[in-house]
């Protein structure tokens, strides 16, 4: 399925359909999201893909595969999904925020905001600052690396209090000293997710819709606290924890918090990328500091802001800046989304838990940097 500028238009075997009126540039969008998603939801991928490109001309979404295996629904191009991670970029912006109304300190210590909550072990808040939870370089340990899937599948409507999270990843010994390294840890941001609540009063999701989802008019988006569905069109997402996948769509999202409980869409995850990084939700003050990037150590060359990552454009004419992302993977999908410094946008998202297998690892680590900047 491709939509082009809001008109769709569906095809067996993911036939490529474009106006008549189209020329050979304006085609090579739509051929190249095709061949992204093919290589998403074939027989060793995902069940289902969704990819969506955006630039000055306008936007193409390309869809494959199926959004319920039970019934063999297409993927709507419409489509909203749980994004994981990419909750992220969100979170960082309202601290960012926060830091321009004077009411936050980036080099201040988290001890200051929260007395007494990151304690265990030999992580101190009293050690680490609001800078090095938004950059991943404070040392915490992921509370994910002591949650097994299979815990979360025995009871998915389940509330989980940010404390509670914390209380499973902190008594374990940070990774290293603050400031020291970078470690990629979602216990970081339930911990910025609560400095948000302390310091304005109000939940982490209620000043994401506020600051951000209300005044950019994403109606896709939400903050779902402990509701477990996916409101309007959406794919289901799966989970393998052993041959045959489960249908893992209702989940209640406080397990991840502000580390990853949110839902949006493609269009609305490429608009608010266009508009954060046009500088329409933070003072160049702030933008500056999202922006100063510190190495990941990661294969990819990639380097890490506040909220956001900066992956290298290698040998791509249209991306040879690079450019800024972040990935989402949340029990049942995998999402990726980027922008270029040129106003270039896309999305991809496969509903399937990551570890589908090397085959779809693969094809995801790849599917980005095609759609956003071609071969």
């Amino acid at each position: 399925m491709i939509r082009r500028n809001g008109v769709r238009a569906t095809a067996i075997a993911l036939a490529l359909a474009v106006t008549a009126s189209a020329s050979p540039a304006e085609a090579t969008g739509p051929v190249r999201l095709r061949q992204v998603v093919e290589s998403l939801s074939g027989p060793d991928g995902a069940p289902g893909a969704l990819v969506e490109f955006h630039d000055r001309h306008g936007s193409v979404t390309a869809t494959g595969g199926v959004a319920d295996i039970r019934t063999g629904a297409p993927v709507d191009p419409r489509s909203r999904f749980r994004i994981g991670s990419l909750t992220k970029p969100f979170v960082a912006t309202v601290v960012l925020q926060l830091v321009g109304e004077g009411r936050v300190d980036l080099d201040a210590p988290v001890e200051r905001y929260l007395p007494g909550v990151v304690r265990g072990a030999d992580n101190d808040g009293r050690e680490i600052t609001v800078r090095q939870l938004l950059q991943h370089t404070s040392g915490l340990p992921d509370v994910l690396d002591y949650m097994s899937p299979l815990e979360i599948l025995k009871d998915p409507l389940r509330h989980w209090e940010p404390r509670e999270l914390l209380d499973i990843a902190l008594p374990h010994q940070r990774e290293f000293k603050p400031g020291d390294g970078w470690g990629y840890s979602n216990t970081n941001y339930l911990v910025a997710g609560m400095i948000i609540e302390s310091v304005t009063g109000h939940p982490y999701g209620k000043e994401i819709r506020r600051r951000v989802i209300g005044p950019l008019g994403l109606h896709d988006t939400f903050v779902p606290t402990d509701a477990p569905g996916i409101p309007g069109p959406h794919p289901h997402g799966y989970v393998r924890p052993e041959s045959e996948p489960v249908d893992i769509t209702r989940l209640n999202p406080t397990v991840a918090g502000a580390g990853g409980g949110m839902i949006s869409s493609a269009s609305d995850l490429d608009r608010f990328m266009s508009a954060l990084l046009r500088g329409r939700l933070l003072k160049p003050a702030q933008m500056r500091e999202m922006l100063a990037t510190r190495p990941t150590g990661r294969t990819s060359h990639s380097e890490y802001g506040l909220g956001l990552e900066w992956i290298p454009g290698k040998n791509s004419s249209t991306c040879k800046d690079g450019f800024w992302g972040h990935d989402g993977d949340m029990l049942g999908f995998s999402v990726r989304t980027g922008a270029t410094t040129d106003g270039r946008q896309a999305t991809v998202m496969v509903n399937l838990n990551p570890g589908g297998g090397p085959t779809l690892d693969k094809a995801m680590e790849e599917a980005l940097p095609a759609a956003l900047c071609g071969p």
